[in-house]
């Protein structure tokens, strides 16, 4: 039977996991609560890769508030916001360090998705007597997922990010597009970035405002370390500048292009495909394989148009200005569409005030 304070402490947990939104991936964010006659025994969440899981993070905290005792979580409920894993990779299982601890309980919200757990974790623990209860939360499922959409289908959760005005157009029609929102939606950005595996662009964004997609803000650090996303250039014969920003810049590189493009570069890898034009589906192949979880489109009309008429997005983040660009200007995304069972649908998941501007986000 979950309780209410069940809940509360698994809310708890999944609160600690998001200490790790900016840095473990390619791992999922995972947070531990060990708790015991309603008092706190240890916390903990995954924070780098092949360092400690939130279990064993969890474990070690208990260790340290209670140094004399050999298991001092004995007999406590773990809290996990995703099911403890049951395979050796980097670190050892979870699910049997929780064993060997003596937890006596594990209340978790969601099994894991990875074909190499997927409900084997919780299968262990009950073996071994302990008791396994399972609160479904969409607050856990809201914390990873790219993770989950990975371990499913192979390829990453892709977010679409764009700057409008108020009548729908994301530049002039000389391309001049700094600054449509304000300063407040500009750093807001920084924290989608952080959060991504990769950021994905085209040519023409690399040509004309050559960015360098990077994560600045220290806010996103963790240990003074920040970890930066992968870029990546759409580009069917790779036409851009050798020595853009994006290219030099901290940080990995990678460049998507067609048949005609180039078979390596000195400063980014090469992801080169068959054909003439790069497949957006098969390039999400790609980063899934990478182990991308996150991935975030910004780029241009064109490449956005593109990723919208193949239907390979999940979510999209928009942010509107109070202003207005004229009719001349560019279009959201070039997506020629002849009736409105042609349109592209999707539902308003969450809209804020981000300074002067709104941001909206859109899932699919």
């Amino acid at each position: 039977m979950i309780s209410a304070a069940d809940r509360l402490y698994l809310r708890a947990a999944i609160e600690l996991a998001e200490r790790g939104l900016y840095t473990c991936t390619p791992n999922p964010r995972v947070g531990c609560l060990l708790v015991r006659d309603g008092i706190v025994l240890g916390r903990g969440w995954h924070m780098w890769r092949g360092e400690a899981h939130a279990e064993a993070a969890a474990l070690d905290d208990a260790r340290s508030r209670r140094p004399e005792s050999p298991r001092p979580a004995e007999g406590a409920t773990a809290y996990v916001s995703l099911e403890p894993c049951s395979i050796q990779g980097e670190t050892p299982p979870c699910a049997d360090a929780l064993i060997e601890a003596g937890i006596q309980r594990v209340v978790a919200p969601l099994a894991d998705p990875n074909p190499s757990v997927n409900g084997q974790g919780f299968a262990r623990l009950r073996e071994a007597g302990v008791q396994v209860d399972i609160e479904e939360m969409s607050e856990a499922r809201d914390l990873n997922p790219g993770w989950i959409k990975r371990m499913r289908v192979g390829q990453p959760w892709v977010r679409l990010k764009t700057a409008i005005s108020l009548d729908g157009r994301t530049a002039m029609a000389s391309g001049e597009s700094r600054w449509i929102t304000g300063e407040a939606a500009r750093a807001d950005v920084q924290h989608w970035r952080a959060r991504s595996c990769a950021i994905v662009t085209g040519a023409g964004t690399v040509r004309g405002d050559d960015p360098k997609l990077t994560v600045r803000d220290p806010r996103f650090s963790a240990d003074g370390r920040t970890r930066q996303p992968l870029r990546v250039i759409v580009s069917s014969r790779a036409d851009f500048p050798e020595g853009a920003e994006i290219l030099t810049g901290e940080g990995s590189a990678l460049i998507a292009c067609g048949s005609h493009g180039p078979e390596r570069h000195p400063h980014a890898q090469v992801h080169r495909q068959e054909q003439e034009r790069v497949d957006l589906s098969t390039l999400l192949d790609h980063l899934g394989a990478l182990q991308c979880n996150e991935v975030m489109v910004e780029a241009g009309p064109v490449l956005t148009g593109a990723f919208l008429a193949g239907g390979l997005w999940d979510e999209w983040v928009l942010y509107m200005a109070p202003k207005l660009l004229g009719s001349d200007a560019r279009p959201l995304a070039q997506l020629p569409l002849q009736s409105m069972a042609q349109a592209v649908a999707g539902r308003i998941a969450r809209s804020e005030m981000i300074g002067e501007d709104l941001r909206l986000v859109v899932r699919k």
